[in-house]
């Protein structure tokens, strides 16, 4: 007993104190969803990537385009692709590549905006009249019905010649079509989630319907608003770049993609095909990457598709 003292004792002294055990490596939850995007769903990782190209794009433009997006240069006209201009210049020597960075100013605007609107829209819509049913179902769902049978593209057109053109009037107009529509996948994924066990035992402890709606019925129906969201974000984009190819637009003198395939590259697409290349490359790989960015972080954090792996 005594040697055991001893040996206590000096292991307790100063100076012979025993190493410490590392402490383990706790990562945050940023950091996990990283890691997990880039190891398992690798294009999900690249769309990320791309799309955080074009955010930066559009937040940055006036530090990263290399000319003003208005600057001429007519000694410059339709050059082909250089060092100097690397998607070329237009028919008034305007460089491209410029041109293309404040393009993705608008659809990054436009694009967010309306999806946050649509999204909060499809979810207050689909979650109401999912969850309630009868006779508040039937009367939102025929609303809806009547909405849907308006062409899109049709109500944009009589929005943008009764109120003009411009930014704010496509978000809105944008927001409507998309969320009334949209409402009606958020409305399936309610309906086959209120009759679950977990509602059923809120309800018998006397849970508001408010709260009930807020902590059980929203977090299981994220998967769907998630896609929700960034399809109506590609959505948004080619809308708007459909209208500006149509002259309804954004107006100038901000340059849009839309409008870069309408006017000049239609005009001098034969002269310097790079014209209609520019604009639609950029159109196309900001709208593929959002997809499939979306398509990866719905099978992140849906918690069913967690629970099957």
């Amino acid at each position: 007993m005594a040697a055991n003292m001893q040996i206590h004792q000096a292991v307790q002294a100063p100076g012979l104190a025993p190493a410490a055990r590392p402490a383990p490596v706790r990562h945050g939850k940023f950091q996990w969803f990283v890691r997990k995007l880039f190891r398992e769903k690798r294009l999900g990782a690249a769309g990320f990537m791309i799309t955080a190209v074009f955010l930066c794009c559009g937040l940055f433009a006036d530090a990263l385009a290399p000319y003003g997006m208005n600057e001429v240069d007519m000694g410059a006209r339709l050059q082909a692709p250089s060092w100097a201009h690397p998607f070329g210049t237009d028919n008034l020597g305007r460089d491209l590549l410029s041109r293309c960075i404040y393009g993705a100013q608008i659809s990054v605007v436009i694009g967010l905006m309306v999806a946050a609107i649509s999204t909060c829209l499809s979810a207050l819509i689909g979650i109401v009249s999912g969850y309630f049913g009868g006779k508040v179902d039937m009367l939102v769902q025929r609303f809806v019905d009547a909405w849907m049978s308006f062409p899109g593209l049709i109500v944009l057109i009589v929005v943008a010649s009764v109120f003009g053109s411009g930014i704010t009037q496509i978000i809105i107009t944008l927001g409507l079509l998309i969320g009334i529509g949209g409402s009606r996948i958020v409305r399936g994924a309610v309906v086959s989630v209120r009759e679950d066990m977990y509602i059923h035992a809120a309800k018998s402890i006397g849970a508001s319907p408010l709260r009930i709606l807020w902590r059980h019925v929203l977090p299981n129906v994220l998967a769907p608003l998630i896609v929700l969201f960034t399809s109506s974000v590609g959505t948004a984009i080619l809308a708007e770049s459909g209208l500006s190819f149509l002259g309804l637009g954004v107006p100038p003198p901000h340059p849009t993609w839309g409008g870069m395939l309408s006017g000049n590259g239609r005009t001098y697409m034969l002269q310097g095909p790079w014209l209609a290349l520019a604009p639609g490359l950029c159109l196309t790989l900001a709208v593929y990457a959002i997809n499939v960015f979306g398509d990866a972080l719905r099978d992140m954090l849906d918690p069913r598709m967690r629970g099957a792996r």
